[in-house]
């Protein structure tokens, strides 16, 4: 399963990306997560259903520091990322 994941809110200069990275990792999903425009951060995640539903789920609340205030989430197609990575 593939999902492209818009955060906003208080996500930027809150070690959202590195933190979203290290919570991917731990759950074996792999794509990639960048800072977006507007102060929203853009995901792509990709992985087994369930592990993907607690990454989601983690994304609507992000690190304690952040404050997410939105959490937009798309099903795409499958793109076959064989890692995660943070995009600058």
């Amino acid at each position: 399963m593939h999902f492209n994941i818009r955060v906003s809110g208080k996500v930027q200069g809150v070690f959202f990306r590195a933190s979203t990275k290290e919570k991917a990792q731990a759950l074996h999903i792999t794509g990639f997560v960048r800072n977006a425009p507007a102060g929203s951060v853009y995901i792509e995640a990709e992985g087994e259903a369930e592990n993907l539903k607690q990454f989601i789920h983690w994304c609507h609340k992000g690190p304690e520091s952040a404050r997410v205030d939105r959490c937009d989430v798309n099903e795409a197609s499958l793109i076959g990322y064989q890692n995660f990575t943070i995009q600058r």
